[in-house]
């Protein structure tokens, strides 16, 4: 890959008129949950019918955010885009504690360091990461992520929004039903 010639491919899946953004931070545990929702629900509620967009939200709580949202968009500038990115939130969140601070302040993790963190998700993605995560103006994708989320008014994880509108009703723990149903009725 040539570093000066990179593409982020944008985090999104179907192709529906009714945009469903999840703003997702990925070792928060309520993330993770609403995550492992997101197949189910395109495919309940129709890819011809939405279009579900995964934005990234860094969270300073959770000590690696930074780390590990950098290597997702790293993955989204490999072969396989945003499935890549894909695998790499998945990866992180089969294994989540294995990426977080016990209370966001202790444990093992006080010993890790941002290419420890990065060897793990390669391990478990099955990807290999240094290379993209070492694109020097990958920030400027991580910043529009960021960006984008202060200018909805977003700072907690998970949020979500339909049609550019937050969802303060929904959350994590509803049945994907639930999500559909506000969806397309």
């Amino acid at each position: 890959m040539s570093m000066t010639n990179w593409k982020a491919d944008p985090l999104e899946w179907g192709n529906g008129k009714r945009i469903f953004e999840v703003f997702l931070e990925p070792t928060c545990p309520y993330s993770v949950k609403a995550f492992r929702k997101l197949d189910g629900l395109l495919k309940l509620a129709g890819e011809d019918r939405v279009t579900i967009k995964i934005r990234l939200q860094s969270q300073p709580w959770h000590m690696f955010s930074g780390v590990i949202v950098r290597a997702i968009l790293a993955a989204s500038t490999l072969e396989g885009g945003k499935e890549s990115a894909r695998k790499v939130l998945a990866a992180v969140g089969d294994h989540r504690e294995e990426f977080e601070f016990a209370h966001h302040a202790g444990g093992p993790n006080m010993d890790a360091t941002p290419n420890g963190i990065l060897k793990r998700i390669a391990n478990y993605s099955g990807l290999q990461l240094a290379e993209a995560f070492a694109i020097a103006d990958l920030d400027r994708e991580i910043k529009w992520h960021a960006k984008y989320a202060r200018q909805n008014g977003i700072h907690v994880s998970p949020t979500f929004m339909i049609d550019g509108l937050v969802q303060p009703d929904l959350g994590s723990g509803d049945e994907i039903e639930v999500w559909a149903k506000k969806l397309v009725g």
